[in-house]
């Protein structure tokens, strides 16, 4: 028997039912992230038609493109239950890979600039602290400025996956800096634009100094082989 999860932060909660997370990565610079999060899933992910755990998985944006590769692929979000990185080790098989996203630590300075959010107290004081201890907190209504959660620093993706008993194999740096650009959709729908953004955003995603760049950070890891499942 394994110990229930914690119950789902009832404003964690609250911000899902509100926010129309199932389009999210049809709109603006979240396309780049969709573009780039399947460029890399692609480039680490076993063939298929291995079996797949979408953890987080939301309405299923990467599911059922995966499914539609020919994957074996179950969903589960939030609103049934929350699986821990120790659960995401036990379920792995030997040699399983983990892929997993978090939000880097100088998202929300980054986006408040592009936006020119900053002017607002409230917003700039919820940046402060993101960038002094990665605790992200909205005490406003305004679900614009997201919900509870963690914002991580590169390093300490990997440090809390590798506690997790994974053998991490790369950190990324998802978006480049491209997703910051106030006219990010003029350059995205343009062929010459869209491939220079992607290009940037491939010579960065490993560079130590410009990871934290990125709006999402994306972890691959490993369960070393000769572990028990239980």
């Amino acid at each position: 028997m394994h110990d229930e999860p914690p119950p789902l932060d009832p404003l964690v909660g609250a911000y899902y039912e509100r926010v129309p997370e199932e389009s999210r990565l049809e709109v603006g610079a979240f396309r780049l992230e969709e573009a780039r999060t399947r460029e890399l899933v692609k480039r680490h992910a076993p063939a298929p038609p291995a079996r797949v755990l979408d953890v987080g998985g939301a309405a299923g944006a990467y599911a059922f493109w995966l499914a539609e590769q020919g994957y074996d692929v179950s969903l589960i979000d939030a609103a049934p239950r929350l699986v821990a990185l120790a659960e995401a080790r036990r379920v792995l098989r030997a040699g399983g890979v983990l892929i997993a996203a978090a939000i880097s630590r100088w998202a929300s300075a980054l986006d408040g600039l592009s936006r020119n959010a900053l002017g607002d107290p409230v917003f700039a004081r919820i940046v402060e602290r993101d960038l002094v201890d990665g605790q992200h907190r909205n005490p406003t209504d305004h679900f614009e400025y997201f919900t509870t959660a963690y914002f991580h620093r590169p390093e300490e993706l990997r440090d809390e996956v590798g506690a997790a008993g994974l053998t991490v194999e790369a950190v990324y740096g998802i978006e480049g800096p491209g997703w910051i650009f106030p006219d990010f959709m003029a350059r995205w729908n343009d062929e010459r634009g869209r491939d220079d953004l992607l290009h940037v955003a491939r010579s960065c995603e490993s560079e130590p100094s410009m990871i934290g760049c990125s709006a999402h950070l994306l972890v691959v890891a490993t369960k070393p082989r000769g572990r028990s499942t239980g």
